[in-house]
């Protein structure tokens, strides 16, 4: 027997849909609003502050959502706004009200998102949100995915960092490897190989703060293009892991072995020897 779905009507009184705009908040081609809401709330509010070019929000009060990017047509509650008026740098004053305030970072909603507007009207779509999943915490970044699937951008394993996620923490905690990072903007690769007492995770966590780690050539990126440069265009992926065990001699052989499978060295990548 097939199971009725549960609408967001049905657990959610949002009163007069009228007084509602949606704020359906989606990549910007620099961050994904879902890993801006894990690693920084204030970073997550500035996002539905943004006026851009027009009054879009030009009712009472936001319902905002984040796209779920992991999961199709699933979008994440950000929580209900209120629209106070506008500031003096040209973004919505805005606070956050305590309207479905116990589902914020909880309530996965499914919608099928026809077009490219990102502000919508609530009465026209509310009979299409379908309630998915309710989470027992909220959301504070992507479960660990498992060591052979790492393939994660610069924004994202920022947040899980940030955040010292315990599932990745540690998983990275406790292996070496060789990872690989790749310059998305000009597909040039960077191999390199992470080991001492807690592996790959303190060897990223250096990436975090610095965006080159202290690799020559990466530092010269970064200290010409800023650490803007390495969280929009940077993404990690591990080639390799090892048991804590594994003499670290065996680790640096086999970064050798990628750097040159990958070709790494000179005019294709960033690695210099």
């Amino acid at each position: 027997m097939k199971q009725k779905q549960i609408l967001l009507r049905d657990i959610f009184d949002v009163g007069n849909v009228q007084d509602f705009k949606v704020h359906c908040a989606v990549w910007d081609h620099h961050n994904q609003p879902l890993d801006c809401f894990a690693r920084d709330k204030a970073e997550w509010f500035e996002w539905n502050a943004n006026k851009e070019n027009k009054n879009v929000f030009n009712r009472p009060y936001i319902f905002s959502m984040m796209s779920f990017y992991h999961e199709t047509d699933t979008w994440l509650f950000g929580g209900v706004y209120e629209v106070l008026g506008i500031r003096d740098d040209g973004c919505y004053d805005i606070e956050l009200t305590d309207m479905g305030a116990e589902f914020v970072g909880r309530l996965k909603i499914k919608f099928n998102r026809t077009g490219r507007n990102t502000r919508l009207i609530m009465e026209n779509w509310i009979d299409d949100f379908v309630v998915s999943e309710i989470l027992a915490q909220p959301y504070t970044g992507q479960s660990f995915v498992g060591y052979e699937d790492i393939d994660i951008g610069f924004s994202q394993l920022e947040t899980i960092i940030k955040n010292e996620k315990p599932d990745w923490q540690a998983a990275l905690q406790n292996v070496k490897g060789i990872y690989l990072i790749t310059d998305t903007n000009n597909g040039k690769r960077y191999v390199g190989s992470a080991y001492g007492e807690t592996g790959v995770w303190s060897r990223w966590s250096c990436y975090m703060v610095t965006g080159h780690g202290y690799n020559d050539e990466l530092t010269k990126l970064i200290e010409q293009e800023g650490l803007e440069y390495a969280q929009k265009h940077f993404r990690f992926a591990l080639l390799e892991y090892r048991s804590m065990r594994v003499d670290d001699k065996a680790v640096i052989e086999r970064e050798s072995y990628w750097k040159k499978v990958l070709l790494t060295r000179g005019e294709w990548g960033y690695n210099q020897n």
